[in-house]
C-alpha cells in the first residue's frame, strides 16, 4: 500500500474547498512538481464536481482561465509546475488586474531552501506577479503532522479573487517536497495556514473599502498599521522595503488601480442637471452605463466592447461628433464608466481642463485621465426636466446626428439593393433592378466595414461574440449600431496574444448543459490567430465548446498603416518591422488542430457561413486586402 503523502492529502483537501466554494472549472498545464494537484482535480472531474481542462501551453491555459472568468464572473484555478510554466502566465495575469477579472493561479513550486542554489526548476516564484496579483501567498510544504487549513486558505483567496470592488487574479504558491504523490490521509491534522508562511514570502492584498471609508485587511489588526503609508506590517517586520510577512493594502475605490497615479475617490456622488454632460461607456460598463444615461436623460457614447451598445440614448459616429465644435466642443461634463480605449477621442475631451470629469470606478484598473479626475464608487443624478428645452436639445441632437452619420457611413458601404415594394408589385424594371442590386451586393468583395457589420448581425444575445486587438475591432466600434448582446474583449492593456484561448474559455462558461444553444463567434486580425495558434491544440476525451473564429487575413499588420509613422518611415523597413507581412496558410494550420476551415472572398459566402456555422470549432479565413 502506497504511503500517505502530506502534498496529496493537502492538494485533495484545497481543491475539494475551491469547489465548495462554487469553482467550476480548472485548467490543468502536466508537470511533475504540480501533480498532485492535477490528480486531486482529475477525480474531483470524475465524481462530476469540476471540469477541468488540459492545456500544453501554460501561456493558453492562463487565457482559457481568464476567458472563462470574464463570462462567468467566478475564478478558474489555473494549475501549473514550477520554473517558466509559472512565468508563462504573467501575460494573462496582467490583463486579469487591470480588467478586474478573477483567477486563482496554484503553482508548484520546490522548497524555498532550494531557491539561488542552482537547483533544476527552480526559480524566485513569489512575486513573480507583482502587484498584479491582488493576493499572493508562498506556503511552506505541507508536512505529516502539519497540513495548512486548506478549507481557510481557499477561503481567503476566492473571496480576495472575487471582491465586489477589486477582483482579479490571487496567486498561491504551493511548495512540496516528495512524496509527490500516494495515499490522502483523511485524519490528518490542520494548523492555521498564516503558520506556513515562511520568513521569505510576501503576501499582498488589496482590500475592499470598509464602511467607514477605511481599509482593513483580510486577518490584519488594525493597530499593526504604519501612519500614512498605507501598510500593514505583520508583527517583526522592519518596514515596507522588508519583504517578510507584509501586507500591503490599496484603497479598493481605486481598485486595483495605482495610488501614485493621483485623482479624488469617494464613495458615493450625486450630479445635479445643468452643465452639459455626455455618459461615456469604455470596455466592460456593462448595462449600468446604459442605465443611468436613459435615466438621467443624457446622450451616451459606447465602445463596441463596453456591453453598454444599445439603449435610446446610445450616439452612433460618435468619433465624427467628438470632432465637431458644436458637439464636442461643447461638452462640460463626461461621466466615465468602463476603460475607453478604442478613440483617440475621447482620451482628448477628457485631457480638457473645461470637462469636469467624473470616473465610476470598475473591477480593473482605475481610469484616471486628468489629476483631477474624481473616482466614485457609484454615480446617481436627477433626471433631465423632461419640460427643459435645452437639456430635451442636447441629448436629441446627440442622437439624431449620430443616426444620420451612421447611415450615411454604411450606406456607402452595403450596397443595398432598391426596395421593390417601392415601385410596386407591376413594375418589371424595377424588380429587374432590385435583382441586379441585390446580385451585385452578393458578388461585391468583402471589407473590413462590412465584415465588421455582417459579424453584428449574425450575432444574437444567446451568442457570444469575441473582438481581439485589431484594426477589425475599430471598424466594429465605428460601423455597428445599438444592439444587446454579449461583448468580450481584452481591453485592460490590449494586447494582441490570448484571443483565442480567451475566447474558448468563454465559450466553456456560456455553454454549459443547460445554456441556450448558442456560438462564440471571434473576430480577429491574421497576426492575432497567428499569435496564440496554440490554442488550437484540441485535448481528446474534452468537449470542445462551439467556436466560430472569423479571422480577417490582410496579409500582415494593417492597423499600423494608420499611425503617422506608416508616412514618415521607409517602407520596406516599415513593412519588416511594423507591418510584418506574412503568407501562413491558414487552412492548413486548422486542419492540422482539427478545426474546419473556410476561406470567403464574396459577401454572399461570408453572409451564408455566418448564418448556418459549421457545428464544433472552425475558421472562417477572409479575403481582404491591404
Amino acid at each position: 500500500m502506497t504511503a500517505a503523502s502530506p502534498a496529496a492529502t493537502f492538494s485533495a483537501r484545497l481543491v475539494r474547498a475551491f469547489a465548495a466554494l462554487g469553482v467550476k472549472h480548472a485548467v490543468v498545464s502536466p508537470g511533475s512538481r504540480s501533480q498532485s494537484l492535477a490528480l486531486a482535480l482529475a477525480e474531483l472531474e470524475q465524481q462530476g464536481v469540476i471540469t477541468v481542462h488540459v492545456r500544453i501551453d501554460e501561456r493558453v491555459a492562463a487565457f482559457t482561465a481568464l476567458g472563462i472568468g470574464r463570462e462567468s464572473g467566478r475564478p478558474a484555478l489555473v494549475v501549473t509546475t514550477s520554473g517558466t510554466a509559472v512565468a508563462n502566465l504573467l501575460p494573462a495575469v496582467v490583463e486579469a488586474s487591470h480588467s478586474g477579472v478573477p483567477m486563482i493561479v496554484l503553482s508548484a513550486d520546490r522548497p524555498a531552501s532550494l531557491r539561488g542554489t542552482g537547483s533544476n526548476q527552480t526559480t524566485i516564484q513569489p512575486g513573480m506577479f507583482g502587484e498584479f496579483a491582488r493576493a499572493e501567498v508562498d506556503l511552506a510544504p505541507p508536512r505529516p503532522d502539519s497540513l495548512p487549513a486548506a478549507s481557510d486558505l481557499a477561503a481567503w483567496a476566492f473571496e480576495m479573487a472575487t471582491d465586489a470592488r477589486a477582483a482579479g487574479p490571487v496567486h498561491l504558491n504551493l511548495q512540496f517536497v516528495e512524496p509527490l504523490s500516494g495515499e490522502v490521509d483523511d485524519e490528518a491534522a490542520e494548523v492555521p495556514w498564516e503558520s506556513h508562511v515562511d520568513g521569505t514570502s510576501v503576501r499582498w492584498a488589496r482590500a475592499a473599502a470598509a464602511p467607514d471609508g477605511g481599509t482593513t485587511p483580510h486577518g490584519a489588526d488594525a493597530a499593526d498599521a504604519g501612519e500614512g503609508d498605507g501598510v500593514v506590517r505583520a508583527a517583526g517586520s522592519a518596514g515596507a522595503a522588508d519583504a517578510a510577512g507584509v501586507v500591503r493594502i490599496v484603497d479598493g475605490v481605486r481598485a486595483a488601480g495605482f495610488a501614485e497615479a493621483g485623482g479624488t475617490s469617494i464613495r458615493r456622488l450625486h450630479l445635479a442637471p445643468g452643465p452639459r454632460t455626455l455618459v461615456i461607456a469604455g470596455a466592460d460598463a456593462g448595462e449600468a452605463a446604459a442605465d443611468f444615461a436613459r435615466g438621467a436623460g443624457w446622450p451616451m457614447i459606447a465602445e463596441a466592447s463596453s456591453g453598454s451598445r444599445f439603449g435610446p440614448n446610445l450616439v452612433g459616429a460618435y468619433r465624427t461628433l467628438l470632432d465637431h465644435p458644436d458637439f464636442g466642443g461643447r461638452v462640460e461634463r463626461a461621466v466615465v464608466f468602463g476603460h475607453p480605449t478604442l478613440s483617440r477621442q475621447v482620451p482628448a475631451l477628457l485631457a480638457r481642463a473645461d470637462v469636469e470629469t467624473v470616473v465610476v470606478a470598475g473591477r480593473g484598473a482605475a481610469y484616471l485621465p486628468r489629476p483631477d479626475t474624481v473616482v466614485v464608487d457609484e454615480v446617481t443624478a436627477d433626471p433631465e426636466d423632461r419640460g427643459d428645452r435645452a437639456a430635451r436639445s442636447w441629448t436629441g441632437q446627440w442622437v439624431f446626428a449620430g443616426r444620420e452619420l451612421m447611415e450615411e457611413e454604411s450606406a456607402g458601404d452595403d450596397l443595398a439593393a432598391p426596395v421593390l415594394s417601392a415601385s410596386g408589385p407591376g413594375d418589371v424594371e424595377a424588380a429587374r433592378a432590385f435583382a441586379k442590386g441585390e446580385l451585385a451586393a452578393l458578388k461585391a468583395p468583402i471589407t473590413r466595414r462590412s465584415l465588421a457589420l455582417a459579424v453584428w448581425r449574425a450575432s444574437w444575445p444567446h451568442d457570444r461574440l469575441v473582438l481581439g486587438a485589431s484594426r477589425l475591432v475599430r471598424e466594429v466600434d465605428a460601423a455597428v449600431p445599438g444592439k444587446k448582446i454579449p461583448v468580450h474583449a481584452n481591453r485592460g492593456l490590449a494586447g494582441i496574444d490570448g484571443t483565442i484561448s480567451t475566447a474558448i474559455g468563454v465559450a466553456i462558461a456560456s455553454q454549459g448543459p443547460d445554456a441556450r444553444p448558442g456560438t462564440t463567434r471571434v473576430l480577429l486580425g491574421d497576426l492575432a490567430f497567428l499569435h496564440d495558434v496554440g490554442a488550437l491544440l484540441r485535448t481528446p476525451g474534452e468537449r470542445m465548446p462551439r467556436v466560430q473564429l472569423v479571422v480577417g487575413n490582410d496579409g500582415g499588420g494593417t492597423i499600423f498603416d494608420g499611425l503617422e509613422v506608416a508616412g514618415s518611415a521607409e517602407r520596406s523597413a516599415f513593412d519588416r518591422v511594423m507591418y510584418t507581412p506574412q503568407d501562413a496558410d491558414l487552412g492548413a494550420i486548422a486542419t492540422a488542430y482539427g478545426w474546419t476551415h473556410r476561406r470567403v472572398e464574396r459577401r454572399s459566402e461570408l453572409d451564408q457561413v455566418l448564418l448556418s456555422p459549421a457545428p464544433g470549432c472552425s475558421v472562417v479565413e477572409v479575403a481582404l486586402g491591404r
